[in-house]
């Protein structure tokens, strides 16, 4: 899979292909040529190269494995994952406007972040296998899997930062669809669906405990 980097815009049709290489280790190496203070998605984007949009995501989607993620990330990330997976839904490459893919990113914040991606990915890498191959193969599926991405993505824009875990679902949905296709797991690919549907209950409970407590002190000063 290869991608032309352009000034704001990408083209042309994406087709996934098998890859041996870890994640943890390409992670890894882009920790290592990361200069300056800020770095921006576009940034990310140049340094991984061809080696896909899938482990892209993968990677944008680590800052959010912690229960409180860095403010304002998820908007920029979230945002970025969401165009990815409407091209990966049309089989097309990604258009990134300037101010998602432009947008400066504190390198000294995120770096930390990232390297305790790689320790995670590490322990991952190590179950990622091909199976249930199905969930992970022919124009339906990728079309399938470009919506659960997409709505992922939607999920980690909600601005709930602030309250734990908000991020961390949608951002382990993200994880485990972008290494399952990208490595042919279906195991990830189905464990990414199950997470989608745990942030979708645990927002609902989250508006239900508002509502409730909006309830109660309405009925308290009346």
């Amino acid at each position: 899979m290869t991608f032309d980097h352009k000034d704001n815009l990408m083209t042309g049709s994406i087709g996934f292909k098998d890859t041996t290489q870890k994640t943890s280790d390409v992670l890894q190496d882009m920790i290592r040529a990361m200069e300056g203070e800020h770095i921006t998605l576009r940034d990310l984007l140049a340094k991984m190269g061809e080696s896909g949009l899938l482990i892209i995501c993968a990677l944008i989607s680590l800052p959010f494995l912690v229960p409180v993620s860095i403010p304002g990330v998820s908007t920029v990330f979230g945002a970025g994952i969401v165009l990815i997976g409407i091209a990966i839904t049309f089989n097309r490459l990604p258009w990134l406007p300037s101010k998602i893919a432009d947008r400066q990113l504190n390198r000294e914040k995120l770096v930390p972040v990232l390297e305790r991606g790689v320790k995670i990915l590490r322990k991952v890498d190590r179950f990622v296998k091909p199976r249930l191959l199905f969930l992970t193969r022919g124009p339906g599926m990728n079309r399938f899997n470009g919506l659960v991405l997409t709505a992922a993505g939607l999920l980690l824009m909600a601005p709930l930062g602030f309250i734990p875990f908000s991020n961390t679902f949608p951002g382990l949905a993200i994880l485990f669809l972008s290494a399952g296709i990208a490595q042919r797991d279906g195991v990830l690919v189905l464990a990414s669906y199950v997470m989608n549907v745990v942030t979708v209950v645990y927002f609902g409970a989250l508006g239900y405990a508002a509502f409730f407590a909006g309830s109660t002190l309405i009925k308290l000063g009346s």
